[in-house]
């Protein structure tokens, strides 16, 4: 095995450099991945244009991952030396109340892979054995680079409880949102109702299961919401998209009582009317990434076949040309879902 590896460093806004480096031994209780994908968010948009409000540079990128042990450190049980698998990108104190009380995703002095911490932009990565996943042989590297980006979809949906038997609408047809719907789907909804202002990225979004699909840069949400899910609404809201239009629109229009919950990360300071929200006795609830058992479950309903990745992806970059990724997401927001880094090529 050769002794260095390049690994990808964004050291100003828009600027990304790759550097040799030495390959990370793996230390004690440590497991050594051969990356393969590398996924790349909207997040990771934020720090290309200098737009994330806690993240400095320079800065090893990469959250959204899949590969394969390489090695193992001392001590590392259950695992083995080929083995497909995904890394968790939240790195927690374990010390804090939210740690201490099985909510680590909330951690007080949480950094992300990525952002505040190196990220797994390399062509091997060195990480704590507890933050790995195995992945079944049968899925792809492909879809194993998904599994984060779903797993923020599995614990979005899970914070509205049981949704078996409900009517759903879905506030963005983004990647997060269409994950959103299929998720709420396999997890027994009745029907799904996703919102717009693409064309294209609503006909994805039909692609994926979506029972009816609404662009309300053409149609009126109010008149449309009604309209498919009857006087009685939807029971519950899910806000992927994260300004005051979209947010207006579920105070505005949920049903009485009902819940809306915000998934995407807000851009700025909100301007909603909390009158509404209150005379209307509406729950609005929140959620922020995702835990291991969300990961588990992201896993098992692409195994079953009950959410498909496929559709969301876009293109491929090679390593080299991380920079040009970045540049094509940006010439192509309307009609781009999920770009991959092929780490291995």
């Amino acid at each position: 095995m050769k002794e260095t590896m390049k690994q990808q460093v964004m050291t100003a806004p828009g600027v990304i450099e790759f550097r040799q480096v030495p390959i990370p031994i793996p230390g004690p209780g440590q497991v050594l991945v051969k990356i393969h994908r590398i996924g790349v968010c909207g997040s990771d948009i934020h720090v290309y244009h200098g737009k994330h409000p806690f993240t400095s540079y320079p800065v090893t990128q990469g959250h959204e991952v899949s590969g394969q042990i390489e090695a193992l450190g001392d001590g590392v049980t259950g695992l083995s030396v080929g083995q497909k698998v995904t890394i968790e990108p939240q790195v927690t104190c374990g010390t804090c109340y939210p740690c201490t009380h099985g909510k680590y995703n909330l951690c007080e002095h949480l950094k992300v892979m990525g952002f505040q911490t190196t990220g797994t932009a390399s062509e091997y990565f060195a990480v704590d054995a507890g933050k790995i996943t195995p992945l079944p042989d049968t899925m792809s590297y492909d879809e194993g680079a998904m599994i984060e980006p779903l797993a923020v979809a599995v614990h979005a949906v899970r914070r509205a409880g049981d949704v078996a038997g409900q009517d759903i609408c879905v506030l963005g047809a983004g990647p997060i949102g269409i994950l959103t719907a299929q998720t709420a789907k396999a997890m027994g909804a009745r029907r799904v109702m996703v919102t717009d202002i693409s064309d294209t990225r609503l006909q994805k979004a039909a692609q994926c299961g979506a029972d009816k699909t609404v662009n309300t840069a053409k149609e009126d949400f109010a008149a449309a919401f009604v309209s498919y899910f009857g006087p009685d609404k939807a029971d519950v809201i899910y806000d992927c998209a994260g300004n005051d239009t979209t947010m207006g629109q579920a105070i505005s229009n949920a049903r009485k009582g009902s819940t809306i919950i915000l998934v995407a990360v807000y851009a700025g300071m909100a301007h909603v009317d909390l009158a509404v929200l209150n005379d209307h006795e509406l729950d609005l609830n929140t959620t922020m990434m995702y835990r291991h058992e969300d990961y588990v479950t992201a896993i098992e309903l692409v195994k079953k076949g009950k959410v498909a990745l496929a559709p969301l992806t876009s293109c491929h970059f090679a390593f080299a040309q991380y920079g040009d990724a970045y540049r094509y997401i940006d010439e192509n927001r309307e009609s781009t879902m999920k770009v991959l880094i092929d780490v291995d090529r």
